[in-house]
């Protein structure tokens, strides 16, 4: 546009204009010479691309691909089932890439358990027969236990004969008479007697002595009254533990008989039975660590989510980035080849107003 004038002749224009009008037809010869090339290239890229993207991503989700590859036949010599070791099974790649979704461990997803019995690989039961057929052959042999010895038995003996106490009879009946030997209030009132019939001077002298005899007999019943009962009362529990000590001892000495007996007798089997406990315990130990393996193995180990994550992003990457990418591009080639033939009427209608024409057309 820039050497197009209005005014000049067609014989006389510019070689600006001249070469834009050039231009123009060459741009035609070119698209004649090379649009084949283009066209060839879009359908090329057309076939490999939407073909693509509709046999592989819209099969994909659409689990169609899956349904194709699960068909007999469609893949020769492919048998999943014979594949993952399952007589007679029916394995099949939707129901392994679904569960895989659902993050089942491999365990379950290739049905494992069809191959190896976990029940009969972990069952410990065949060797409790083992362990109690040895256990039962098993002999305890213990060195004797002494509870008491003999000496420490003629110990007790003459330490219960040594215990009892002597013969307190006389020794109470005392007690139970008075202090003195005569009877002090009695003493006291013969005196009052004989200072009655007595002369003055001695009458004094006997009351004074019966008054200081009913006066020490006053001190005596009250000083000693309490230390004789206490004295009364040790004596009778004396006698009470002595009897019960003999009786004590000999019991003592019975339950160590007794016991000495049942030890040498039921010693071994005590022993045994507690430790054949002690061995059921840690069997139940084992079977409780078993069950936990078993669960852990068979649903929590070798999940297998990533695998479907990483077939659902190979499927992102191939559909979403390179196929989405080849679709665009062999797109807008196409509508660069559409707009081929208008492009080349316009370029030949706009030449003759550009080029220099040898001849002008006047009308």
């Amino acid at each position: 546009p820039l050497g197009l004038k209005e005014s000049v002749l067609p014989t006389q224009r510019s070689g600006l204009s001249n070469a834009g009008g050039n231009f123009f037809m060459a741009g035609v010869g070119f698209s004649f010479i090379f649009s084949w090339l283009l066209m060839l290239l879009v359908l090329l890229i057309f076939v490999l691309g939407g073909n693509i993207y509709m046999l592989i991503c819209e099969s994909w989700r659409s689990q169609r691909l899956f349904q194709l590859v699960d068909t007999p036949g469609v893949i020769p010599g492919l048998n999943l089932s014979e594949l993952l070791g399952q007589e007679g099974g029916t394995a099949n790649f939707s129901e392994l890439y679904r569960q895989c979704q659902r993050d089942t461990a491999l365990w379950q997803t290739l049905h494992l358990d069809q191959r190896v019995s976990l029940d009969k690989l972990f069952n410990i039961s065949q060797y409790k027969a083992d362990i109690s057929m040895a256990f039962e052959k098993v002999n305890i042999t213990l060195s004797p236990i002494s509870l008491l010895s003999q000496r420490q038995r003629d110990l007790l003996l003459n330490a219960s004969r040594d215990g009892q106490p002597p013969n307190f009879t006389h020794t109470l009946e005392q007690l139970h008479q008075n202090v003195t030997q005569g009877s002090l209030l009695d003493l006291a009132a013969e005196l009052e007697q004989l200072a009655g019939k007595a002369g003055a001077n001695v009458e004094e002298d006997l009351r004074a002595d019966a008054h200081n005899l009913t006066e020490l007999d006053k001190e005596m019943q009250m000083g000693l009254s309490g230390p004789l009962q206490s004295l009364k009362e040790n004596i009778h529990s004396v006698l009470s533990g002595a009897a019960q000590l003999k009786t004590q001892t000999k019991a003592a000495l019975d339950n160590a008989n007794e016991t000495q007996e049942f030890l040498d007798r039921e010693m071994a089997n005590l022993i045994k039975n507690a430790t054949w406990a002690f061995l059921e315990e840690l069997l139940d130990f084992f079977e409780t660590y078993i069950s936990w393996a078993k669960s852990r193995l068979t649903g929590d180990v070798a999940r297998c989510k990533p695998v479907a994550q990483t077939l659902d992003n190979v499927e992102a990457i191939t559909c979403d980035y390179i196929l989405d990418s080849l679709n665009a591009f062999w797109f807008s080639l196409g509508w660069c080849t559409l707009f081929l033939l208008p492009s080349i009427i316009l370029a030949v209608r706009l030449a003759k107003f550009y080029r220099r024409m040898d001849i002008a057309d006047v009308y």
